[in-house]
């Protein structure tokens, strides 16, 4: 019999153990193959041999019935006895040249890698497929005190697989929220290779619903593949879409939607700024809520229409981590602001848990705070603002740093970035004066989270379709960023020309005037805009 195809897109590992209450092994198993599971590992730790045939045998039976391969975990006597298509092994199980002489050259082994050097061994005992993890911290797999491989150590690993035929799955705490920023952050960085699949057990197994949650998954994955399949130039479709008349034409559209519908805009930020952000959220016609409880945060995602994490003070770290991971599930836009992220390892290390726990659709931070995201050393941070002249290619930066995250990133400074990780687009609008006042950063962020929200509201009403939904939140993210830099800047630029305004603190009332003030007509006439890549 030759060697199956298999198709690895959605691989489910599984786990009776995690099994909600009342929810059957075999039930949760057929609603998970109806959902769009690919590949069925049949998974037993503690399990007799007699029962685990069984439940192997069963488990077949039923995925027979879709046309979908189980494969056994370890066990090369239940896999033989239960007639499924192959075996995978770990590290510390059967050695895998061993294991294929066992088994026969027609059927399918996989390996679990946690290095290149443990990748490079299973390529030379002939392994057909690779798990690599644990991507981030699970339940289901002891790290023993090792750190997760994260996106990057998986591209790294992918890297060495391109052009072997070799297939890779990546497993490992990984959920809906950062399946985004695992399928584009670990695409390999010198060969363009990509995930073939990702393996889960807890988000289907432990769901009281596991064909919705296959359903989901498979939602961002298909999106994905098809997204590489016909590539575009990011949230950009036709030409047309990179005129620069274009885009302000639909920053004017984010402007009147946010005065019409009044976004519900959520916002954990520090408390310095907290009382001019809400008034710069009313001022362009949405609505500002400050809720940071993690109960309260968690109820409130349903209705707001985007959340702004910006952790100046991080002193509601908990809030963050449940409202990012809320809004995630209900798909509304986070904007992450990452204020001083280099500066001290706290920060650091909370803007890791934070990106590791959910998905952002747009980082917006200046040249320090891009730089640190970027693991650039170009630019230090003093605090809260960047030492230095800044990146010496800006454009590539925020490029590269909006692939490897899957998400808008916007660089703030005299002139302002903003990339989908495809094209990068520069905007010089703003004024001096916007740099001596405290928290016009943090204004700017607030903008794009409510015209984020508008973006949203707008995809929703006129329901555009987008070759790549891969990254979760519908809407043009990229426009919503964009709209929010030329808001505060094309408003700071107005309100410094006043004859009323004599310094900081006539222009941070003058600014808000404008921004009340401002009309789709001026942001045309005003915004100086140039496409650099």
């Amino acid at each position: 019999m030759p060697k199956r195809a298999i198709d690895y897109t959605l691989y489910l590992v599984t786990g009776r153990e995690l099994l909600p209450p009342g929810k059957d092994y075999y039930e949760s198993l057929e609603e998970s193959l109806k959902g769009g599971v690919t590949l069925v590992q049949v998974r037993e730790k503690e399990t007799d041999t007699g029962e685990f045939i069984e439940i192997a045998r069963r488990t077949k039976e039923i995925c027979d019935k879709y046309d979908v391969p189980v494969l056994i975990n370890d066990r090369i006597d239940v896999h033989l006895a239960a007639g499924t298509a192959g075996i995978h092994v770990g590290q510390t199980d059967a050695p895998l040249d061993l294991a294929r002489k066992m088994i026969g050259p027609d059927a399918i082994i996989g390996q679990s890698v946690r290095s290149v050097e443990e990748a490079e061994k299973a390529i030379q005992a002939g392994a057909d497929y690779v798990g690599i993890g644990a991507v981030w911290h699970t339940t289901s797999k002891d790290l023993k005190g090792r750190k997760g491989l994260g996106p990057e150590g998986v591209g790294e690993i992918l890297d060495l697989l391109a052009g072997t035929g070799i297939q890779a799955v990546a497993i490992g705490g990984i959920h809906l929220p950062n399946l985004p920023q695992l399928l584009h952050g670990s695409t390999s960085p010198k060969h363009g290779n990509a995930l073939d699949g990702i393996a889960v057990i807890s988000d289907i197994v432990g769901s009281a619903d596991p064909a919705r949650a296959a359903v989901e998954l498979r939602t961002v994955l298909d999106s994905f593949k098809r997204g590489r399949q016909n590539p575009t130039k990011g949230v950009f479709r036709t030409e047309e879409d990179l005129d620069v008349r274009q885009m302000l034409d639909r920053v004017g559209t984010l402007l009147e939607v946010t005065k019409k519908e009044t976004p519900l805009v959520n916002q954990i930020t520090n408390n310095v700024v907290i009382n001019d952000s809400a008034n710069a959220t009313l001022a362009v016609g949405a609505s500002p809520i400050m809720a940071t409880h993690p109960q309260d945060v968690q109820d409130l995602s349903k209705a707001i229409g985007s959340l702004l994490i910006n952790f100046g003070t991080i002193k509601d770290k908990d809030g963050m981590l449940v409202a990012g991971r809320a809004a995630n599930v209900n798909r509304k836009p986070i904007v992450f602001d990452p204020v001083a992220v280099g500066a001290t390892e706290y920060r650091r290390t909370s803007s890791k848990e934070l990106l590791d726990h959910w998905h952002p659709a747009v980082i917006k931070g200046n040249a320090a705070e891009i730089g640190a995201l970027a693991k650039s050393t170009e630019v230090a941070s003093r605090g809260v603002d960047s030492a230095g002249s800044g990146f010496a290619d800006p454009a590539d930066v925020v490029k590269r740093l909006a692939r490897a995250r899957a998400c808008i990133v916007v660089l703030t400074g005299v002139s302002d970035y903003i990339s989908d990780g495809n094209i990068v687009l520069k905007a010089s609008n703003g004024h001096e004066l916007l740099g001596v006042i405290t928290g016009s950063g943090c204004m700017t962020g607030t903008l794009i989270a409510t015209f984020c929200a508008s973006a949203r509201i707008h995809h929703l009403a006129t329901q555009q379709a987008y070759e790549d939904d891969s990254r979760l939140v519908q809407g043009d993210m990229f426009i919503g960023a964009l709209a929010g830099v030329l808001a505060l800047n094309i408003a700071a630029e107005i309100a410094a020309a006043r004859s009323d305004v004599k310094g900081p603190g006539t222009f941070r009332a003058a600014l808000l005037d404008e921004l009340y003030n401002l009309t789709v007509e001026e942001v045309k006439k005003r915004a100086n805009l140039e496409i650099v890549t």
